[in-house]
């Protein structure tokens, strides 16, 4: 269905690809993985024509329809959720808007002497959406709606006031509701809870057409992949499977290169020593002119590519006294809707809690009122006796100071360290030679996370209060702190909609419903295990 034929593209001074080939079939669901800044980006833009290789070509089966999803949703105002996705569904979006005007025409009591045109036109309208199967369309639109976790009245609510994560979600629905013959979709998973990933999941591996996607989320990418397109070093490699298929296939080729690599490398050392050795001897220059041409005509194995990883090491948090969070007969509501309704919970010295619920159940309200950022209406939140306390949340980036650059913010933050630990530091967060003079206020999310993570988490509090920590964050750093938070010895409580990273550091479940708390003893995958589903009220 696509083609991408030996294409070479070069982005200023970037080398982004060299001659690489790859292709799209028919029914395959693909997963794209390389470093940030590999080029990811640029391939969709290559295959929907808004930029052009500088060598090769890309192309694609006449007749076929691409529906590309990205990060940059556009301006979105003046129509309702439902009707925002319907867009993307063609000339029915124009019929359901003139439906609209015209139902809203026949109210308006000034307009009463045009209401026989008016009627007329509905008609004729009504009949045209109905030829389109217009309303079955609506049905779909909200369904994939309710899928990605908007209520009724969002649906038919103004998408203008909808925050920006919820405007990604119309985007991708709209890209849903057209069935394209191939989806192209940029970080799908970003700004979706784990109800909505899951049912997103579900939607994906149901669809019959072709689909090239990235994700920072491997449980994600592993469920619904049958191939993966790595980018690396400008060239395009593709694997048969899934991620977790890829990454051993790749680990196993690097270290089968490595060893390749020092064979010959030893052997290239013997006969270099033999022709230092006897390079002067008449006797032996036969002998030293045969090695020497041998060693010019030997084709060079390359080492592995090295990916930089540096594995954050936690100083020594102090220790707390056993009982770090005590929650009593808490009550808490926004205006007439109840959050809790005498909610006691405890944390003792090393749990790591992982808290889940539907949207609305409270799992970041908790976070906040655990982290003082809110107060009861009824009952107590207390910290225990030497808690240190560190607390992430996405608000928590608004806190960087725009002026300054990442290493000055980490100076002033730490302004007894030494300029090497600090380098170290800002490394295993992704921040890497001249990035540290980055200044904070041109940072992306994912940076400005990653850099609020390094600041919270270099002198290590014993309370760690994280709200959706891997959000935004890429594959390699968020694998990166998972590892650091495994050996920390600190507690935790924590949101997240990452099964990889729930299932790797809890050893506690607190499952917010309505008819109350729910506490499980182990971690993500037994709470699993014990109710039969991933998230709250979806069956496996």
């Amino acid at each position: 269905m696509i083609r991408i034929e030996s294409i070479s593209k070069q982005n200023s001074s970037q080398l982004l690809f060299i001659e690489a080939s790859a292709v799209l079939n028919r029914g395959e669901k693909i997963g794209l993985v390389g470093p940030n800044g590999a080029g990811k980006t640029t391939l969709f833009r290559m295959i929907t024509g808004q930029e052009q290789p500088d060598e090769g070509q890309v192309s694609t089966d006449r007749g076929i329809t691409i529906g590309y999803f990205n990060q940059d949703v556009g301006e979105m105002a003046g129509r309702s959720a439902v009707a925002e996705v319907m867009e993307g569904a063609g000339p029915v979006s124009a019929v359901a808007a003139e439906l609209k005007d015209l139902e809203a025409a026949m109210m308006d009591p000034d307009r009463a002497d045009e209401m026989d045109e008016i009627i007329t036109r509905y008609g004729e309208a009504q009949a045209r959406f109905e030829e389109l199967d217009g309303y079955a369309l609506d049905g779909r639109a909200r369904e994939v709606l309710d899928g990605l976790g908007f209520s009724q009245e969002m649906m038919d609510g103004d998408v203008g006031k909808l925050s920006g994560g919820w405007k990604m979600r119309v985007a991708l629905g709209r890209i849903l509701l057209q069935r394209p013959d191939v989806m192209l979709l940029d970080e799908p998973s970003n700004h979706l809870d784990l109800e909505s990933l899951i049912w997103l999941e579900s939607f994906l591996k149901g669809f019959e057409g072709a689909l090239m996607m990235t994700s920072h989320d491997r449980a994600f990418m592993n469920r619904i992949v049958n191939k993966i397109i790595e980018i690396d070093g400008g060239n395009l490699t593709s694997y048969t499977g899934d991620y977790e298929f890829y990454a051993q296939q790749r680990a196993l080729a690097e270290k089968q290169q490595q060893a390749q690599f020092e064979r010959q490398q030893a052997m290239l050392a013997k006969e270099i020593a033999f022709i230092e050795r006897f390079k002067a001897r008449a006797s032996h220059a036969a002998q030293v002119q045969s090695r020497v041409k041998k060693l010019d005509k030997i084709e060079r194995v390359e080492p592995p590519k090295r990916r930089q990883t540096v594995l954050f090491d936690f100083p020594p948090a102090p220790r707390s006294g056993d009982d770090v969070i005590s929650v009593k007969g808490v009550h808490k509501a926004y205006g007439a809707r109840t959050i809790y309704d005498g909610l006691d919970f405890h944390v003792r010295r090393k749990e790591r809690w992982c808290v889940m619920g539907v949207n609305g159940a409270g799992k970041s309200t908790l976070l906040k009122l655990v982290a003082g950022e809110s107060k009861p209406d009824q009952g107590t939140v207390s910290i225990g006796a030497g808690v240190k306390m560190g607390y992430f949340a996405q608000h928590a980036m608004d806190v960087l100071e725009g002026d300054l650059t990442i290493f000055e913010m980490l100076e002033q933050s730490f302004p007894q360290a030494g300029q090497g630990s600090l380098r170290t530091l800002a490394g295993c967060f992704g921040f890497s030679g001249d990035d540290v003079e980055k200044r904070c206020r041109v940072l992306s999310g994912g940076e400005k996370a990653r850099l609020v993570m390094a600041l919270m988490l270099y002198d290590p509090p014993n309370l760690l209060v994280l709200d959706e920590p891997t959000n935004h964050l890429d594959m390699a750093t968020k694998e990166m702190l998972i590892k650091a938070l495994a050996d920390y010895e600190g507690t935790m409580l924590f949101v997240s909609h990452d099964r990889h990273f729930l299932a790797a550091l809890s050893n506690r479940v607190l499952e917010l419903t309505p008819e109350g708390p729910h506490a499980y003893g182990g971690g993500y995958l037994e709470y699993v295990a014990r109710t039969g589903h991933e998230a709250p009220g979806l069956r496996m």
